[in-house]
């Protein structure tokens, strides 16, 4: 019988040295049992650090608490522990000598030291602090230790100054690890991958104050091993080593970092794996003198074999979430249970199997959260379902409302975790895939709301065309004429592209040489429109109207080169004299068209067409202001078609105050005249509606110039469609029905991740085309190009905006559209409408049915953020069997961002094939390309190497604990 059974348990006080985290969890089983505890807090240990108990021990009480001074010696404090406990014994009315003092275990890592030094001096169980044993928490020392015990030891080097390693990190191959010798956990622990990465970390671990208190003194640097990492987990007593649990990390690529920790899993001891680690652990255990007490060694298993990351001498941390799990899954203990068995009961701890039992009693895992999305947390409903769940048992947050949460790269950056557990491993299975499901499509949170952008694909959005002055690119892109940032690539060799179709020179008069057209603002798209009718042999005058700016002049797509004209015309300030310098600088060539080439070309088209009295849509009564989208929801509205709930101002007003607060959340918010998504915002709340409101009369528009008027419309639900038309005297013949893929992803509900053609026979086509008919009636849109964006709510198809021009994007879509039709695409049949009338006679109305090919743009959308070093994925979306076209900003120094909408997105890509399956097989490709984050290789930096198994998510104190 022991020492400690003689007595009676309430007279028998055990110190607990540092007692944080899990540490408080091996107090209160103490306690538990009737043994007095007594917390000594070491020198330096920080007041901050004291407060870190988890929930479950927030009623822990202690006889007394007592502070290691600065100026005191061992022998100092001991007295004072002795002092302490007559204090404590009198407080209850017993005699100084009540309390006998039966043992002393460190209650964090910090503790380890004195907790050795404090046992060995009072002559209770110690690890003792003898010889090489005196540094035994020194991760250089366990090494040195592992190595002269014939074990698989880590490559390393350590000092107090720089000098003591450098030639370590000259030989030692990249990337490197660099670590405080004496640090808790991962406190420091920095995964380095250049000389010079290493040599900054070296000396900030000289300058910082560590996690539990005072510096660090020396550095170490070590080999960076490769394998899977394995926790394992022991409780000792005269050195017979009993193994509590063997787990794993899951750990996986995710948000641009390469080691993301997913969750924790058990081990059979009768696995292959343990059966190597349990000895390889229990000798390393033995090389560093560890008789008693708890560990948790961390090991890797690399090619070579298992290898010492460090041991920790104490026990398991991360707030002893894992214990209920532990238990079920011994069918009765775990490493808190035991370790009061080995210092309280000898034969109980005898009684502990060596190892658990195989296989485990129960299913069960620790799940580390992991978001894909940032914003302020306005509520957490995820973390009620997941509390539902079949297997649920513990949940441990590191977020709370109004915290801010960001994307998981590490430890520190998961949002908390969960412990589940169940005897039918299939529901487990399910429980985890559901949590899984949960993350991918952000149900963790609600953020609060802000203003969110409803960008749609056009000019600018890859970063291929140029900015106004004043407008930043996100991804730090160039963006001149020259575009040196811009890559666009072009496959050579496609049968789809070689249909007997291409430029067609086609003649509408005797002598088509010596006429001119005149085209409106021609930039993106409408510079495909100028190639196309110069192939016809037609002279091209740009006109350029007032406020466009000299940059958006400079858009022109990579495809035509550089852009030519028989002349370029400057609008006047009336347009009289507009008219009269076109035909003087026409000269002796006849003005056949006037056709808009942009979206703030649109009004001059209709006005000079007029005027010109060549082929126009006409600028007269309420058809004068067709652009603005208000007006057109008017017009559709008075055709007794589905239209938009709005209100607009010239400023804020009763009308536009009373539609904000009447109408459900969320509205639209965009200028009238704007081009395409320029200023178009969701908001969410009358306060940020009202905000974006005065916002849009202060910015300038894409196009130049200022905002006017600002319209609030409904937010229509549903999927949202284009509808590319060409009209000519009111006959609509339509070029292509695209869908845009919408999905949630990084955070946001609308990201795009694509646009795809829609067979003309499905009924949803046959409701755009007929609706988008009528509207073009409605708008008195009788000559050329339009594309319609329509959304098909439960109600019908409606109009969000008609654009009257050609689809925009830089006509990236053509050579798709051409191969879907066999032929043609809203570029050609556009010239047709204007300058060839038999032409357009023989278009059909409607694309034909089956598409000629298979083929999508494929958006590509990046899940990771950094500095790109490499594109590797776009060599491998060259070599797709469908692949005809890439077109991207991102190129070698360019810096990514998480893609939450148009602006962030990466590129774009033109699939098309003749094979469907070859093409989905593709886009397969591509997503997984995105989701394993190999599109780019970013510049490496130093990464926090955060252990799990040290990581505390509750960011508790036992204030905090007591608020929640």
């Amino acid at each position: 019988m022991s020492k400690t059974q003689l007595l009676n348990p309430s007279q028998q006080l055990i110190l607990i040295v540092d007692p944080y985290s899990t540490g408080c969890m091996v107090a209160q089983e103490i306690s538990k049992r009737g043994y007095p505890t007594m917390a000594i807090w070491t020198k330096g240990f920080s007041d901050e650090m004291k407060t870190h108990v988890p929930i479950s021990c927030r009623d822990l009480a202690y006889v007394d608490e007592l502070q290691d001074e600065l100026h005191w010696t061992l022998d100092d404090l001991i007295r004072a522990i002795h002092q302490a406990k007559g204090r404590a014994a009198r407080k209850i009315g017993k005699t100084d000598d009540y309390y006998t003092i039966a043992g002393c275990i460190a209650g964090g890592e910090a503790g380890v030291d004195m907790a050795d030094s404090l046992s060995e001096k009072l002559g209770v169980l110690s690890n003792g602090t003898k010889g090489d044993f005196a540094n035994r928490r020194d991760k250089r020392v366990q090494q040195d230790l592992v190595r002269g015990a014939g074990l698989r030891a880590v490559r390393q080097a350590c000092g107090e100054k720089f000098e003591d390693v450098e030639e370590f990190l000259n030989k030692e191959q990249f990337p490197v690890v660099l670590k405080p010798t004496d640090s808790a956990g991962s406190d420091g622990v920095k995964l380095c991958h250049s000389f010079e990465q290493a040599k900054e970390h070296f000396h900030h671990l000289l300058t910082v104050e560590a996690v539990n208190g005072g510096y660090n003194t020396q550095v170490l640097c070590q080999e960076f091993l490769k394998g899977n990492e394995y926790v394992v987990d022991h409780v000792s007593r005269n050195g017979v080593h009993k193994t509590m649990m063997v787990w794993v990390y899951d750990k996986r690529p995710r948000n641009g970092s390469q080691f993301v920790y997913f969750g924790m899993l058990p081990i059979d001891p009768n696995s292959e794996e343990a059966k190597v680690l349990i000895p390889y652990t229990r000798g390393v255990l033995d090389a560093l003198g560890m008789k008693h007490g708890p560990s948790h060694g961390e090991i890797i298993i690399t090619n070579d074999g298992p290898c010492l990351v460090e041991m920790n001498c104490r026990a398991h941390g991360g707030d002893g979430n894992w214990t209920p799990l532990a238990r079920a899954l011994t069918g009765s203990y775990c490493q808190v249970d035991v370790t009061a068995h080995a210092y309280l009961d000898e034969e109980d701890f005898l009684k502990i199997p060596d190892v658990p039992p195989s296989p485990l009693k129960a299913h069960g895992l620790e799940i580390n959260l992991v978001s894909y999305s940032k914003g302020k947390v306005k509520s957490m409903p995820g973390f009620d379902i997941i509390k539902k769940l079949p297997s649920f048992v513990f949940l441990s947050p590191a977020t709370s409302i109004g915290s801010e949460v960001k994307y998981t790269i590490d430890l520190i950056t998961s949002p908390g975790c969960c412990v589940l557990m169940n005897s039918d491993e299939a529901v487990l299975k399910k429980d985890v895939e559901f949590i899984r499901y949960l993350e991918e499509i952000n149900g963790l949170f609600l953020y609060e709301t802000k203003g969110e952008s409803l960008a749609r694909p056009n000019v600018n959005t890859f970063g291929l065309g140029s900015l106004p002055s004043g407008k930043k690119s996100h991804h730090r892109r160039g963006s001149t004429l020259d575009r040196p940032g811009l890559l666009r690539i072009m496959s050579q060799d496609r049968p789809e592209l070689r249909m007997g179709f291409g430029l067609r020179k086609r003649m509408t008069t005797v002598d088509a040489s010596r006429e001119v057209v005149v085209v409106t603002d021609p930039y993106s798209t409408g510079c495909l429109i100028v190639k196309e009718v110069q192939s016809r042999g037609y002279k091209v005058i740009a006109l350029w109207t007032r406020g466009f700016s000299d940059e958006m002049k400079m858009h022109v797509p990579l495809s035509c080169g550089k852009m030519n004209y028989f002349a370029e015309v400057n609008e006047a300030e009336d347009v009289g004299e507009t008219i009269r310098q076109l035909y003087k600088v026409a000269g002796k060539f006849r003005i056949v068209a006037c056709i808009a080439g942009g979206e703030a070309g649109v009004d001059a088209a209709d006005v000079l067409s007029e005027r010109l009295l060549v082929r126009t849509n006409g600028a007269q009564g309420v058809f004068a202001n067709r652009r603005d989208k208000k007006v057109q929801q008017e017009l559709l509205k008075a055709a007794g078609m589905r239209s938009v709930r709005q209100a607009a101002g010239t400023e804020w007003n009763d009308t536009v105050e009373t539609f904000l607060k009447n109408e459900t959340y969320p509205v639209v918010l965009k200028p009238t005249d704007s081009a395409g998504s320029d200023g178009v915002k969701l908001c969410h709340n009358f306060e940020e509606a009202k905000e974006h409101f005065h916002a849009l009369f202060e910015i300038e528009a894409v196009n130049g110039g200022y905002n006017s008027e600002v319209l609030c419309q409904e937010f229509l639900r549903g999927k949202e469609y284009v509808v590319d038309t060409v009209s000519r005297d009111g006959d609509h013949k339509t070029c292509a029905v695209w869908v845009y893929d919408k999905r949630p992803a990084n955070g946001a509900a609308f990201v795009y991740f694509g646009m795809v053609p829609i067979d003309t026979s499905t009924q949803e086509a046959k409701l755009l085309i007929n609706y988008c008919n009528r509207a073009l009636d409605a708008l008195e849109l009788k000559n050329g190009p339009s594309h319609a964006e329509i959304i098909l709510t439960a109600s019908g198809p409606c109009l969000v905006e008609m654009n009257c021009r050609a689809q925009g994007g830089d006509g990236n879509w053509q050579q798709l559209a051409q191969a879907l039709t066999g032929g043609y695409s809203q570029v050609e049949a556009s010239v047709d409408a204007y300058l060839d009338k038999k032409a357009f006679s023989v278009l059909p109305k409607i694309p034909p049915s089956p598409a000629k090919a298979f083929g999508q743009e494929v958006i590509l959308v990046s899940y990771a953020e950094g500095e790109v070093v490499a594109t590797p994925g776009y060599e491998v979306i060259k070599k797709l069997e469908s692949f005809v076209y890439l077109e991207t900003g991102v190129a070698t120094g360019s810096h990514v961002e998480h893609t939450v909408d148009l602006v962030t997105s990466v590129g774009s890509v033109i699939l098309l094939h003749q094979d469907e399956g070859v093409v989905q097989n593709d886009i397969a490709t591509i997503r997984e390309l995105e989701k394993s984050n190999k599109l780019f290789d970013f510049a490496k930096s130093s990464v926090m190497m955060t252990a799990a198994s040290t990581l505390n998510f509750q960011n508790l104190s036992l204030s905090n604990a007591m608020s929640m």
